[in-house]
Formats: C-alpha cells, structure tokens, sequence
C-alpha cells in the first residue's frame, strides 16, 4: 500500500478541514439551539440548510460516490480521510451530503434503479432537497439474521403490496424523508433462504404507512433524523418500483452494506481522533493532588493507549478501501467485517477514557462526549452486530489451507 495520499485528495483534505474548522465546529451549538427553540424538535434547524449550500457553493458536495458521474469521483481510498474529518462532528456528514442513510440509498438507487428512478428520487437525494430511509429491521425476529425477515411483498396485478412492522428505520423521523428502500419477501417458500427477499422503493407518503413512534438511544432522540417504528398496512406501490428484481434482496444488500459498513467505520475514526483532542485539553486544565490531569500516570496510560488505538484502527480501514477498490467488496468482505468489529469498540474505549477524564462534567451533555458514546454503541449493532461479523471472519480463517504441522 501506499500510504501517500494523491495531491487532489490533500487538497481536498485541507479545504474540508477548513470548511469543518470555519463553518461546522463554530454552529455545533448553534443546530442544538435552533433544534430546541423550534415549535418542535422534528423540525430541521435553519443552520443545517445555511451550511449545505454553503458546501455545495464551495463544490464541497457528495464527495462518497464513486465510479459515477454524479459524484466526486473518489475511490473508497481516497474517500476515507474525508470521511473520517466530516466524523468528527456529529453533522458534519449532512453538511456535505455525505450521511447516511442516504449514501447507502443513493448508491442502491445509482447501480440498481431504473432512469425513472433516479430522475425521480435519486436526483433530489443528490442536490439535498430530500432526505430517505432504509426498512429492514423488523421488532419480531432476531433480525441479526436477515432470513428472518417476515415482511412480505406480494404482486397484484401491476403493484405491490407490501405489509410488515419495521423498526430503526433511520431517517424516517425527518420531514424532507421522502423516499424509503424496503426489504422483504416476494417468496416466502424459495427453498434457498437467501432469494426469498426483495427490495421495493416505497414514497413514505403512500397510503398505509403509519410511524408508530421513534426510538430514543440510550435517551437522546437524534431529532431531527430519528430512528423510528413503521407499520405498513397494504401499502400499494408500482410493480416497477422493485429494485432489481425479485430475489434479489441480498444481492442487493451486500453490495449496499458493504460501503456503508466501511463509512460508518471512517466516521468513527474521526469520533475517536476528536474525543481524544477533547480529553488533552481538559486534563491540562484540571488540577487533583497538587498537577495537572496530564501529569498523573493512569491518564497518560489512556492517552498512549488511545492514539496506539486509533493508528491501528485507521490502518484497518485503510487497507478494507484499498481491497474494495482493487480487488472489490467480495473479496474484502474479511477486512470489512474486522472493521466493522474493531473500530467502533476502539472508538467506544476511547470515548470512554475521555468522559472519565471529564469526570461529572463527561456524562452531561455539556461536552458532546455522552452522545458520542451513545451513537457509537449503536454500531456494534448496526449493520449486523459483533457476533455475526465475528463469526465470518473465523469461518474464513477456517477455510484457508492450513500447513501441515511439521513439528
């Protein structure tokens, strides 16, 4: 690998750098306040429209989407130092139209929609006038396993009905969702559990679509994204509307999951790098037992310990892109799976040596750190959790040819 970055991607790392450092950081509160003050707080604050066409004026904009014309034109590789500094604000991503879960629905809708489909939902998605949502979660099953899935979505004539209850549908709280990608059964008896899904683009303002509520994580709400519980009542939509057509919903995931799971990865990079800035500057100004935080040795153990941490995480990532990029997201499905493992439990230790660093002040709201915490534990679910990614890195060791053992 080399580790040098081309002269377009440093450019581009400084000016989003100084996007990040002239425009993000200074509003954070900003958002927080205009989100709280408005009639209600599922409600997008002024700010965040300020800030994205501000990006956009600056060609700033959609930068994740490569091998498209609509995009930047980046590789994984070299989208990945972007990505990890958009991390480092929680919205810093939305800012430059980079957040999920519309990246991963725009390049659903990029590789496997019809012209129809992305004149009509792909193109908004990518100037920022909508917003969308991905269902495939359901309250029911162990959804861990995807078979599991018991929606159904049945041909009639020339529509589909669909019916099911879903939850953590990401982004269907926020009034600019528009469009949703479904997940599930056309074929509920395809002996192969893995052609029984489908996947259907669904208007969130079809008749049938009810949110029954949205989730809190750990308390926080994420208004105005929100993570919400949807039941879907005969919901008709047209036949035309199925993406790349019936049984083909795993197909689809994975190419879909795979970016995804590696971006959610980048951004946690940039979690890590900011709560560790963060804790340097609180144990510099605290004083306990006659020195500072930073002179106290379990602190600068936790220090070592996180920047030793973020390096090796970063590593990882970095060499998942550059598998995705040159020998593609099948064969990288290992290094994927390791980063969706070890970077959010690197960045969650990282957070949390930095709220104890905090002490009382680290558990408000006050420092950002808490939220952070929050936010991050979600990915070791999201996205399949721990265990499962865990046990297809081992099946995959498992498979290799083993020497013989000579000894």
């Amino acid at each position: 690998m080399n580790f040098e970055f081309p002269t377009k991607v440093k450019d581009l790392q400084a000016r989003v750098t100084g996007f990040m450092e002239g425009n993000v950081y200074p509003n954070e509160k900003v958002y927080e306040q205009q989100l709280d003050e408005g009639e209600t707080r599922w409600q997008i604050p002024p700010i965040m429209e300020e800030l994205k066409a501000k990006a956009k004026s600056e060609n700033l904009w959609n930068l994740f989407l490569p091998e498209s014309e609509r995009g930047y034109g980046l590789s994984n590789l070299e989208y990945a130092p972007l990505c990890e500094i958009m991390g480092r604000s929680p919205i810093g991503a939305e800012v430059f139209n980079c957040s999920a879960p519309d990246t991963g629905n725009m390049e659903v809708l990029e590789r496997y929609g019809l012209e129809e489909h992305k004149k009509q939902w792909l193109e908004p998605l990518l100037s920022g006038d909508i917003r969308s949502a991905f269902a495939m979660t359901e309250p029911g099953v162990a959804s861990s396993d995807a078979t599991n899935i018991e929606s159904s979505i049945k041909l009639e004539g020339n529509e589909y009905v669909i019916n099911g209850r879903k939850w953590w549908t990401s982004g269907i709280g926020d009034p600019r969702c528009k469009i949703l990608i479904f997940m599930g059964k056309t074929d509920p008896d395809n002996p192969d559990r893995h052609k029984q899904q489908s996947m259907i683009l669904v208007p969130t303002d079809a008749p049938g679509i009810t949110v029954l509520r949205t989730l809190p994580v750990f308390g926080f709400d994420d208004a105005p994204h929100g993570h919400g519980e949807v039941e879907f009542d005969n919901v008709r939509v047209p036949a035309t509307n199925i993406l790349l057509g019936e049984g083909r919903g795993f197909e689809i995931a994975q190419g879909r999951l795979g970016p995804g799971r590696i971006h959610h990865c980048m951004r946690q990079i940039g979690v890590a790098e900011r709560s560790l800035e963060k804790m340097l500057k609180r144990v510099k100004e605290r004083v306990a037992f006659g020195k500072t935080l930073a002179e106290q040795g379990t602190i600068m153990a936790d220090i070592a310990n996180s920047r030793i941490e973020i390096e090796q995480a970063r590593l990882l990532v970095l060499k998942a892109a550059y598998m995705m990029d040159t020998v593609g997201n099948k064969e990288a499905r290992a290094e994927i799976a390791m980063i969706k493992v070890s970077v959010p439990n690197m960045t969650l230790r990282v957070i949390d040596r930095a709220l104890q660093a905090h002490g009382g002040g680290g558990v408000t709201t006050d420092f950002g750190l808490a939220h952070q915490w929050a936010s991050s534990r979600t990915l070791r679910l999201a996205d399949g959790p721990d265990e499962v990614h865990r046990v297809a890195v081992a099946k995959m060791e498992l498979r290799k040819q083993v020497r013989p053992d000579f000894n």
